[in-house]
């Protein structure tokens, strides 16, 4: 194992002999997962201290794709498949841009990047492992977006490595990398570097990345709306942000948003520190339907921490029908006891 990984010496000691055996460390995709991800963390991390996040490309839909996307989903696409030969991967990105001739500068820096963590590959191995992903959904398969909320991430603010295991249309296992955000709640400019990760059934955990300390987590017990905090995304293209604020006036919350990139949002209502999670779609684009790697790991965590999640209509969320939420609108997080309340407070104000 290359040293660059060994910054997270207390990685594996993350589970402790007599937890539920799903947890243990002998739980095969428990463990490729997380090591995964913390390899995949350290990538990230290391490009951005090096200053080379300005080297991107855009992507059809003019959103920007880094260094980081392909080595974070070359790194974790290659463990996953090595492990589970016969699981689907549905990821983010592919390698067509990447493989252009224009775009080998790009190319080169990232196959430096993995070769910092799996040393003697060469490029064209890594574009292979980019394109392992595929859109076919099967009875099991795991779904990644190896940086979710690549804008921040360029900011130097919040992002995530996403990944989820699914079957039978049922997340089973969510994990979120979430190297930029602070690990205590009530210390907001403190240490940095979480993961959140959850399993159908047995509830949601919060790690420190560094020092390897977990916690269980819970949701916050806010049964007023009026001291509910929302979170939403930064990009306002992203989401209907003038609904949320009559939704929020509807209720008199008096709080104003934390906007954050990413489902590191999910991680702050998983530990109480937002109340409320809430996407309208933009009006701009009102038939859009989410990404399912936008949202499966990042839901699970909210869940099993005794949160309750929906799209904005009620319906629970179906991550059956391929690579969008096909049968969902919109997305609604909350701490469970005031889903309905915020469900009551969105009619009439979201065109059908």
């Amino acid at each position: 194992m290359p040293s660059s990984f060994l910054v997270f010496p207390s990685l594996f000691g993350f589970f402790n002999e007599g937890e539920d055996p799903i947890y243990s460390i002998e739980s095969p995709e428990i463990k490729t997962a997380i090591q995964a991800l913390i390899m995949a963390s350290s990538l990230c991390q290391r490009i951005k201290r090096e200053r080379v996040e300005s080297h991107s490309l855009l992507k059809g839909d003019r959103s920007p794709v880094t260094i980081a996307d392909y080595g974070s989903q070359a790194i974790i696409n290659k463990l996953i498949k090595e492990r589970f030969p016969n699981d689907p991967i549905v990821a983010e990105e592919d390698a067509e841009e990447l493989k252009k001739a224009e775009n080998l500068e790009i190319l080169n820096q990232v196959t430096r990047y993995v070769n910092e963590f799996i040393p003697r590959v060469s490029s064209k191995e890594i574009c292979s492992w980019i394109d392992w992903s595929t859109s076919s959904v099967k009875e099991r398969f795991w779904t990644l977006d190896p940086i979710d909320g690549t804008k921040g991430f360029l900011r130097g603010d919040q992002y995530a490595i996403a990944l989820a295991l699914i079957e039978e249309g049922e997340v089973q296992i969510g994990l979120l990398a979430c190297p930029n955000l602070y690990v205590d709640k009530d210390q907001p400019d403190g240490k940095k570097g979480c993961l959140f990760l959850a399993m159908e059934g047995n509830g949601a955990f919060q790690m420190d990345m560094e020092s390897g300390e977990k916690r269980s987590l819970s949701v916050s017990r806010t049964e007023s709306p009026e001291g509910a905090i929302f979170t939403e995304s930064v990009e306002p293209d992203h989401a209907d942000h003038l609904t949320h604020k009559k939704v929020a006036k509807r209720l008199n919350v008096l709080s104003p948003p934390i906007l954050m990139d990413s489902q590191a949002k999910y991680g702050i209502v998983a530990r109480g520190e937002a109340t409320v999670y809430i996407r309208v779609p933009s009006p701009s684009d009102p038939h859009y339907r989410e990404k399912i790697w936008d949202h499966a790991a990042g839901a699970l965590i909210a869940k099993e921490a005794g949160g309750k999640v929906t799209d904005i209509l009620g319906r629970p969320l179906d991550f059956s029908c391929g690579l969008r939420l096909e049968r969902n609108r919109g997305i609604l997080v909350t701490n469970g006891i005031l889903h309905e309340t915020i469900l009551k407070a969105l009619e009439n104000l979201v065109i059908l």
